[in-house]
């Protein structure tokens, strides 16, 4: 009954990619602890009846939650495809994960049989087709192993997933033996070295290894591990079957819990690929659940709120407001004037709005409409109106009536008399106008 009883082995962890090349580890972990399986059909039967159960009820409240989520990450798919920072190809698998340079390494040997090495493949492709691949994003190496080592394909061989893919279902088993010491060897000196297509240290990506074996390794693992984890190589173990623990403790990274798998046949390894899929995606902060208003965009694995065009957001860094835009800053010389979601420019009185839109000119005010009846005279920022000679500016200070020069005022010693727009003087009778044109004497009797 012992071998019936499903016993706790490894705790599967989510990490975090950090400047030591670990992998982006979620705001928000589930942690689950994976159950033993044992080779016995009934025993599988009820535990895939179970996890079938389980993965329905997760998923159905995963469901109610993308449904609750939708308004807010279409609103974050906008943002992002307008920054410039949405991938296609992630936004067709949903993984977030950063780059990395990934060397799967995998046992063929004698024990593995044909229909077990092709499930172990498809864990493989199943892992993959979550991953962004590309020359920029996760890079992609096949070492493949058993008494001897056979490297597939390099990092830089393939940059597009359906290579990837394709060349995984297309390895064969090598057969004979467990070199798993030699294969670790061989990808540390020969996968993960630049010529072969992974990245420099200055690029700080991370440098992952995952063993897949199914028995005792036939040569030493413990020094050659460490040396490739001192090197940078994260390493994950999986084991399977008749997989020796404690040898997958010496080959995996610290800590054991987030980085040691174990499945009791290859017919449940696909178990392990949604795990995989979290620790090198990561959880989605933003479909986690979130509380922003109007857009949640992933930062790391946490999570920032934005707002639409024309709104800002306020102290609460969670709710948004609609911008005054001229308080925003503006580029408007004289006066920014707020439209509806943006503003516009206009000028002080007596300037003109440039073709620009934005600077401003003093007017001509007398070349633009004035209401001058005779004449307009530029005045500082405006103008003022003036009559021409023998007219006088009226009360209103626009119009002009014709000027009685007499009644202004005259120098006339006897008579003055409106001569168009001026005078002349005249005498009364028996008096002659003086050569002065204004003084007048008596007539002198002949």
């Amino acid at each position: 009954m012992v071998s019936l009883v499903w016993k706790v082995v490894v705790v599967f962890g989510i990490l975090a990619v950090g400047s030591q090349g670990s992998l982006p580890q979620p705001r928000s972990q589930r942690r689950v602890s994976p159950v033993r399986y044992d080779r016995s059909e009934n025993l599988a039967s009820s535990v895939e009846a179970q996890s079938e159960e389980r993965f329905q009820e997760v998923r159905r409240g995963d469901q109610r939650r993308v449904l609750l989520q939708r308004g807010a990450r279409k609103d974050a798919d906008i943002y992002l495809r307008h920054e410039g920072l949405r991938d296609d190809a992630a936004t067709r698998t949903n993984c977030k994960n950063r780059p990395i340079d990934l060397v799967f390494i995998i046992d063929s040997s004698r024990s593995v049989r044909p229909a077990e090495f092709k499930k172990a493949k498809e864990f493989l492709q199943a892992m993959v087709d979550s991953l962004v691949i590309g020359r920029d994003a996760t890079r992609v190496g096949l070492v493949n192993y058993a008494s001897t080592v056979k490297i597939e394909f390099l990092l830089n061989t393939f940059f597009d997933k359906s290579s990837v893919m394709q060349a995984l279902g297309q390895v064969e088993p090598l057969a004979s033996g467990t070199m798993t010491g030699m294969a670790i060897r061989t990808a540390m000196e020969k996968a993960f070295t630049k010529e072969a297509g992974a990245r420099s240290a200055s690029m700080n990506i991370a440098k992952v290894a995952i063993i897949v074996t199914d028995g005792r390794p036939q040569d030493k693992v413990e020094e050659v591990s460490a040396t490739a984890r001192a090197s940078g190589i994260e390493i994950y173990a999986v084991g399977v079957d008749r997989a020796d623990m404690a040898s997958l403790k010496l080959m995996a990274s610290q800590p054991h819990d987030d980085h040691v798998f174990y499945v009791e046949t290859y017919g449940v390894i696909e178990k392990l690929t949604s795990k995989f899929r979290e620790t090198l995606c990561g959880l989605d902060p933003c479909d986690q659940g979130h509380n922003c208003q109007h857009i949640c965009v992933n930062s790391g694995d946490s999570y920032i709120c934005k707002c639409r065009p024309g709104y800002i957001l306020n102290p609460d860094k969670k709710t948004c407001s609609r911008a005054d835009a001229c308080t925003q800053g503006h580029d408007c010389q004289h006066i920014c004037v707020n439209t509806r979601d943006s503003y516009m420019c206009q000028c002080r009185t007596g300037y003109v709005l440039n073709t620009d839109k934005k600077t401003c000119s003093r007017m001509d005010s007398c070349s633009s409409e004035h209401n001058c009846q005779h004449i307009c005279v530029k005045s500082g920022d405006s103008y003022v109106c003036m009559c021409r000679k023998g007219y006088l500016l009226n009360a209103d200070n626009k119009t002009c009536s014709r000027s009685d020069p007499c009644a202004l005022g005259h120098d006339c010693h006897h008579i003055c008399e409106n001569s168009d727009a001026s005078y002349v003087c005249k005498c009364r009778a028996g008096y002659v106008l003086n050569t002065d044109q204004k003084t007048c004497s008596r007539k002198t009797k002949l």
